[in-house]
């Protein structure tokens, strides 16, 4: 997915869940942050960050934070932090066949108590590789997926959440109980960042979450980490990192 109308800032404070101030062109500007997360790792005074400019004379704030370039031992390290990037960037890499053939593909769809970021049928796989026209009916299981962005990194680590989320337990509970009904069920781990060689759960910020994780792969769900390629003006699905679920608390 791309961006439009990108600027450069340096970030100064963060006010409330919603804005901060960051410092362009000289002047000092209040602006919409994409991210009710803690992210106190990445909004930090002096750090470089990116803004989209929105183009509504009607808004409160003209920018959209985006981006961020952490300060790293090994060097700058850009994230995209914007909640809403990784379910576009998803739509795209699905779109392309990352989970495989797939029909009628629907965003944010209600299945029991619980919405999901993405509802689908399998493809009838025999008949797709065979390159036969579809049958009515002719579908495998039902598919859904869950988008979680991540953006707390520490040492080559990605971790998730980075900080408590009941609806985020609930997702997995759900998708769990799916699981165990005979859907296809998957977790899609969004980092949005190159450079990180490993996932695992935030066990020391939500032990539930992990051991929630856990139960999931166990009753099937497929649990994936993918890293992003991230420009000031783009992210974008890349590769596939590791994943280790145990709890690795000392």
């Amino acid at each position: 997915m791309r961006y439009a109308n990108i600027h450069e800032a340096t970030f100064r404070r963060r006010l409330n869940r919603f804005v901060a101030e960051v410092e362009i062109g000289g002047a000092v500007e209040r602006v919409h942050v994409k991210n009710t997360g803690r992210c106190a790792e990445l909004l930090v005074p002096g750090y470089r960050v990116y803004l989209e400019e929105s183009g509504n004379p009607g808004r409160r704030t003209a920018y959209d934070l985006v981006a961020v370039e952490k300060r790293t031992p090994q060097g700058p390290k850009l994230i995209n932090m914007d909640s809403m990037a990784p379910n576009k960037a998803v739509a795209e890499w699905l779109a392309k066949g990352g989970l495989g053939p797939l029909e009628d593909l629907r965003g944010e769809v209600t299945v029991g108590d619980s919405r999901f970021d993405f509802v689908a049928q399998e493809a009838d796989w025999m008949r797709v590789a065979a390159r036969q026209p579809m049958e009515a009916g002719a579908v495998g299981r039902p598919v859904a997926i869950e988008v979680k962005g991540c953006t707390l990194e520490s040492d080559g680590v990605a971790r998730f959440p980075d900080a408590p989320t009941l609806r985020g337990l609930k997702h997995v509970r759900g998708l769990t109980a799916l699981s165990e009904a005979g859907w296809r069920c998957a977790i899609l781990i969004v980092i949005q960042m190159k450079g990180v060689d490993v996932f695992r759960p935030n066990w020391r910020t939500q032990p539930e979450f992990g051991a929630a994780l856990i139960a999931a792969r166990e009753a099937g769900v497929e649990i994936v980490a993918l890293d992003c390629d991230v420009a000031p003006g783009m992210v974008a699905i890349d590769a596939p990192v590791r994943v280790i679920l145990e709890d690795d608390r000392e």
